[in-house]
């Protein structure tokens, strides 16, 4: 992790269908944010909200029981538009993600509800850098890699903060590990030889 640079951990939950298949031109919406705001290595800010869907605004069965999220919750929650414009406080930071659906999603999101996408810096999908780095041919889901590492996750898995968490927790050890096995540079002659010494030998 850069000493200079911003990192914005984010993990969002969606809305899902029903098992029996799809609702007519259904699609995934947030209805829980989690973030986590890395500036010079140190924890800025946290947030955690629920967030009312939109289009497809009933939770499924399915949904209220795989996230534990009641549909009270989400409609107390705040707006997209009120998600987006929090996002926007951390556009040019260097966004990072635990699999590709969370951009997938808030970019569908903001297209369906006429929303400008918040966010002008580089994103991260810490999966995939996890699995070119482990040489792991499947991805790994967020709780096994840390599992994986000898560690547990923080809090409760598919709570969108504490998820949020573990993944900067994760991205912490990768980037250790990459530091200890890049390769050190190469000694030159000089390294190894005092030149003075040589020098002032001859000299006498």
């Amino acid at each position: 992790m850069d000493k200079n640079s911003q990192y914005l951990f984010i993990d969002f939950e969606f809305t899902m269908p029903e098992y029996k298949g799809f609702p007519k031109g259904f699609f995934p919406e947030i209805i829980e944010v989690g973030l986590v705001f890395v500036k010079n290595q140190e924890i800025i800010d946290c947030f955690s909200s629920y967030v009312q869907p939109t289009h497809f605004t009933k939770l499924t069965e399915r949904c209220k029981s795989f996230l534990h999220i009641e549909q009270n919750q989400v409609n107390e929650g705040i707006t997209l538009e009120q998600l987006v414009q929090r996002l926007g406080m951390y556009k040019h930071s260097t966004i990072i993600t635990w699999g590709n659906m969370d951009m997938k999603v808030l970019r569908q999101c903001c297209q369906k509800n006429k929303v400008p996408f918040p966010f002008a810096g580089k994103e991260i999908d810490l999966s995939m850098e996890y699995k070119r780095f482990f040489g792991d041919q499947n991805q790994t889901g967020l709780w096994k890699a840390v599992q994986e590492y000898g560690k547990e996750g923080t809090g409760k898995h598919h709570c969108a903060l504490d998820d949020a968490m573990t993944t900067l927790n994760i991205f912490k050890l990768v980037e250790k590990d990459k530091r200890y096995l890049q390769k050190p540079e190469p000694t030159t002659i000089g390294d190894r030889i005092d030149f003075s010494k040589v020098l002032n030998k001859f000299a006498l």
